[in-house]
């Protein structure tokens, strides 16, 4: 099932993909039962999937990326935030913000939180996510290095585009994951080289924080990452869920 985040007329609105149609649905995707009204695909533009309270980032979970970097595999995940006002949807500009001078992509698969959930152990994981969808952790990297952190870097409005929807029938472990600049690959890889995988980050996370329905969790990036300049087109691909594209422009 293929959950959509989309505008046809006032206001966002959430529904289900199917062909060429989507349902809207009443209450959100807290109750797929529940059907307004049918659109057409044509007249509706989607959205990003996720509206998040919270975006849970986790770095180095790719061995070939944390090599790339010169930094040691952790022990425990790492993870920072990007905000809310980070997410953009398909098709939407990412801004190269005025203070910074080298913007960079970051393919990685996204995971999306069913229900509310705190101190989850792995084998409980799964029933808690909702689907997956394809996310681009966008970091100035300049800044990332300047500051010795990683706030400002990757905190930029526009800094987390999201979709094109949220993939529920999918088993996450072995998916490639794929970056293109103007239609060049630049990264390829596939979940099953993660460091740490699906059910460990939901847990692990869920005894940090409490996770709440709609929450976002982007899973690390591969090996390649790299600039991106005003004008071009960035597009993340993930297996089984499809193709996320964005252009690049200045502040």
């Amino acid at each position: 099932m293929r959950l959509v985040r989309f505008q046809a007329g006032e206001g966002p609105a959430w529904g289900i993909l199917r062909s060429g149609e989507i349902d809207e649905l009443a209450r959100g995707f807290a109750d797929i039962a529940a059907v307004l009204r049918t659109v057409k695909r044509s007249e509706a533009q989607l959205l990003a999937p996720v509206a998040p309270t919270k975006i849970v980032a986790v770095g180095l979970n790719y061995r070939d990326h944390a090599t790339e970097l010169g930094m040691s595999v952790p022990e425990n995940p790492i993870l920072f935030l990007k905000p809310p006002t980070s997410v953009i949807g398909p098709g939407e500009s990412i801004v190269r913000p005025a203070m910074s001078r080298q913007v960079d992509f970051e393919a990685e698969l996204g995971i999306v939180i069913r229900d509310r959930v705190t101190g989850i152990s792995p084998a409980e994981a799964r029933k808690h996510v909702l689907g997956y969808t394809c996310a681009n952790d966008v970091t100035a990297r300049d800044l990332q290095k300047k500051d010795g952190q990683w706030t400002r870097a990757k905190s930029f409005d526009t800094f987390c585009p999201v979709g094109p929807w949220i993939e529920t029938d999918l088993d996450p472990d072995d998916l490639l994951v794929e970056s293109y600049l103007n239609g060049a690959r630049k990264q390829s890889s596939r979940t099953s080289q993660f460091i740490f995988g699906i059910d460990h980050l939901v847990s692990f996370i869920s005894q940090v924080m409490t996770l709440e329905p709609g929450d976002l969790i982007i899973t690390g990036t591969p090996a390649g990452i790299g600039p991106m300049q005003p004008g071009d087109d960035v597009e993340v691909r993930v297996e089984g869920i499809g193709s996320l594209k964005n252009i690049v422009q200045n502040a």
